[in-house]
């Protein structure tokens, strides 16, 4: 038998909109359960869980029991199992929106980034990764408009190149868009550009937007440059 919870989840056709519940916490959420990853998640994004250690099923179930939050960060040196990682401090507060019980007891969790958070401190892995962390909102001015489009287009070419060289990023459907939303929009910027984990975190990091999405730019086309020189376009 598979059990499942589902939160509320509102579609239209153009995109998935997400209906959460009240925020927890103003300037600090305290204690967190923590989930260390091997990729990055940003704010707006959403990520699949496949949970099956025992101590990340506890995890899952004291969230469920409570506001559905938790903490990704990602792991910069180790392995995802077996704890005895060195982790980033910096990651992003995540709210489950579906989660699947297993006849097994294994997990199938989807899950959406929230706001960036920073680590305060490490607390006792026992039952599983715990933290205090604080809000990390942007500084200064988001980016306009026209620096978000540039940014929009320099993403589509490289990831329209990735596909044709045959790596598995496949290139950005026609109808995608970005948010109305300046803030959300440059984090699904982050998340659409096709960058490696440790670039993944730089962007994460920025203290501000604009030098987020400016960084965004830079590395992306790099990348670009590199493909079309590749394929000889």
């Amino acid at each position: 038998m598979v059990r499942e919870a589902v939160w509320t989840i509102r579609t239209t056709p153009s995109r998935v909109q997400w209906q959460s519940g009240p925020v927890s916490g103003a300037a600090s959420d305290a204690c967190r359960p923590m989930f260390p990853l091997g990729t990055v998640l940003f704010p707006h994004a959403v990520i699949p869980l496949h949970v099956f250690e025992p101590r990340y099923r506890a995890l899952v179930h004291d969230c469920m029991a409570g506001d559905a939050r938790f903490g990704i960060v990602l792991i910069e040196r180790g392995s995802e199992v077996g704890g005895g990682d060195q982790r980033s401090g910096v990651g992003t507060l995540a709210r489950m929106v579906r989660a699947s019980e297993l006849p097994d007891g294994r997990w199938l969790v989807l899950a959406r980034g929230e706001r960036r958070v920073r680590v305060c401190t490490w607390l006792t892995d026992d039952p599983y990764p715990r933290a205090e962390v604080e809000d990390w909102p942007d500084e200064g001015a988001l980016p306009d408009r026209a620096l978000l489009e540039q940014a929009e287009q320099v993403v589509r070419r490289t990831r329209a190149l990735l596909s044709e060289s045959g790596a598995a990023s496949a290139a950005l459907p026609a109808e995608w868009g970005l948010d109305g939303d300046a803030d959300v929009a440059a984090w699904e910027l982050c998340a659409a550009a096709p960058l490696n984990t440790y670039d993944a975190q730089r962007l994460l990091t920025c203290a501000a937007a604009r030098p987020r999405i400016e960084l965004l730019t830079q590395l992306t086309g790099a990348m670009e440059g590199d493909l079309r020189r590749l394929l000889g376009a």
